[in-house]
């Protein structure tokens, strides 16, 4: 074998911990995206690389598992029972408190044009309580962690911009997919720090609980504030968008219909769990309804039907798109990966807010290694003078009436930016140890940043997601 490569590990899917026994050196986090020209560095920089690891990480854990009895399948749902630590515990109280502040910030009665203005004072609320809030809810290995900060940084001047910053932008009354992954790095962070475990996770029960007990709790907070102070979407692409508000859960809801696989298996593809509703039920109101207590998929359409009016194809083109994908649910989580740094991830508007410390570091990646520069990267839009915050702002008419993910092949140019989003079928050579998320081999120290292709012309009606293609069987 070349020495260039290595058997897969399960650390190479796994998040490092921090050594608690070594002072860290805590910074408070900073804005490093000003101008659309910064992504393509974003997109080589330690901070991506960390949260594809982690989204990775926790996608695989929620893929159902072969069970040692035969023909026994396990499985993880939303109303399963589980068996919460003591750090998840916590940030469910933490979550519990954030969302009875709504108590005391009832919606303004008064005429508006969009998102209602009491969202502000309950953002002041939150920020006055929230490093007691922390305090109190972040588990004891976080809030103890030695530091070596000179200039008297503390881990709560780390983690606080990232958990504020995933509740919205009190100045544009928004929330959008870049505060959902503010408050992902949030919780990557606590992992970081290890504040949910000291080592790596051996089975992914601990992912799970994770994305169970306080991923899917945050969207149910989250759900109520934009019922409640009618938020508008940040960074939205409009219909062309696959949500208004978040992307997340269709990444771990995907994977909770696809096909089992022993503990040491690549994620799969193609293919679903026996039993699960197929793709096209998310079109019938009666499925979801039922499968949205069980399904992160589910609950977030089903969300959409509660906001949304008229036919499903018409106000979410692209879900419905994605509907017809008949290499079943392995295939679309393939997809939403894809998509995932696609449309959010390597977004001027969506991460120009993300702000980097020493937990998330700006510093380059040293096994990345810089895409050819595209049209597209080349043409991400300037920053707009907003108020800093963590989200992404509306994007202009001309770009939110576009799907650039849909146009992922033209020229042979790759859609996706990072290895981790390319799943081919056949052992495939994947580029970073947190790269092989579907298997194969690991090729260390070439993580690449390809160059994202230029945006496709808007479409008359629903446009197909390459991906989606119903002869494709799920290959890269």
């Amino acid at each position: 074998m070349d020495s260039q490569f290595e058997p897969e590990t399960r650390t190479s899917r796994s998040l490092p911990i921090l050594s608690p026994t070594e002072p860290h050196v805590f910074v408070s986090p900073a804005k490093r995206i000003h101008e659309g020209r910064d992504v393509p560095q974003f997109l080589t920089s330690q901070a991506y690389r960390d949260i594809g690891i982690f989204v990775m990480q926790l996608n695989i854990a929620m893929c159902p598992r072969k069970s040692s009895k035969a023909d026994q399948v396990e499985t993880w749902q939303l109303d399963s029972p589980l068996i919460l630590s003591e750090p998840v515990r916590k940030l469910q109280k933490l979550l519990e408190s954030i969302d009875s502040i709504i108590e005391e910030a009832p919606p303004d009665t008064g005429p508006r044009r969009f998102g209602n203005v009491s969202f502000r004072k309950w953002y002041e609320i939150l920020e006055s309580r929230v490093q007691g809030l922390l305090q109190n809810c972040l588990p004891k290995a976080v809030l103890e962690f030695i530091t070596a900060s000179v200039d008297g940084g503390s881990v709560l001047d780390e983690l606080t911009p990232y958990l504020l910053g995933g509740f919205g932008s009190p100045q544009r009354l928004d929330y959008g997919t870049g505060h959902e992954l503010s408050f992902l790095a949030f919780v990557a962070c606590i992992w970081k720090l290890g504040g949910f475990t000291s080592e790596t996770s051996g089975d992914g029960a601990l992912e799970r609980s994770i994305v169970l007990g306080i991923i899917e709790p945050y969207l149910r907070v989250i759900r109520r504030l934009i019922l409640t102070y009618t938020l508008e979407p940040a960074g939205s692409h409009g219909v062309w968008g696959l949500d208004d508000h978040s992307f997340l859960p269709y990444v771990f809801g995907s994977s909770q219909y696809c096909p089992p696989i022993t503990e040491n298996d690549p994620m799969p593809v193609e293919g679903s769990l026996s039993g699960s509703p197929n793709p096209g039920d998310i079109a019938k109101k009666a499925i979801v309804d039922r499968e949205r207590k069980h399904n992160m998929y589910f609950s977030a359409v089903g969300f959409i039907n509660d906001v949304k009016t008229g036919p499903f194809w018409e106000h979410s083109p692209i879900l419905f798109d994605i509907s017809g994908v008949r290499s079943g649910w392995g295939k679309i989580n393939k997809g939403m990966i894809k998509m995932y740094n696609a449309e959010v991830l390597s977004k001027f508007p969506v991460v120009q807010h993300f702000p980097f410390g020493s937990l998330f570091s700006w510093e380059q990646d040293p096994n990345a290694i810089p895409g050819p520069a595209s049209i597209h990267t080349t043409s991400q839009p300037t920053s707009r003078s907003t108020p800093v915050g963590t989200g992404g702002t509306r994007l202009p008419p001309q770009e939110s009436a576009t799907a650039p993910w849909a146009n992922s092949n033209v020229g042979g140019v790759p859609a996706t930016a990072a290895p981790w989003t390319q799943a081919p079928t056949v052992q495939p050579s994947t580029r970073a140890p947190w790269a092989d998320g579907h298997g194969g081999k690991l090729l260390a120290g070439t993580a690449r940043t390809a160059a994202m292709p230029p945006p496709s012309q808007i479409p008359d009606g629903p446009m197909r997601a390459p991906w989606a293609n119903k002869g494709d069987s799920g290959g890269g």
